[in-house]
This record gives C-alpha cells, structure tokens and sequence, in this order.
C-alpha cells in the first residue's frame, strides 16, 4: 500500500499524505508546502508515507 501512496504522492503530494493520516497537522502542513513549491510537498509526502 505504500508504494500506492508515493506513486500518488509524487502526482499530488496532499493526496499521499492524506491517505496516510487522514485531515490531521500533516495534510495541512503538505498543503500548505506544495503550493510554496512542489517539491517541498514531495519531500514531506514522502517523509510522512515512510517515517509511519
């Protein structure tokens, strides 16, 4: 299941994330860094996905 969610959060980052914990800090904190820049989104989608 995590490949799923990178694969989805590499096309849009708050999507991973919110599969990954639901409308918590980090969904917003994703927002938030994908619309500052894509791959700040990336990174934290990533981090969030894999750190469990």
């Amino acid at each position: 299941m995590d490949v799923i969610r990178i694969i989805l959060s590499v096309i849009i980052p708050p999507v991973g994330v919110f599969l990954q914990v639901g409308l918590g800090l980090h969904f917003w904190l994703n927002i938030l860094l994908t619309l500052l820049g894509y791959f700040p989104g990336l990174i934290h989608a990533v981090w969030v996905i894999l750190r469990k």
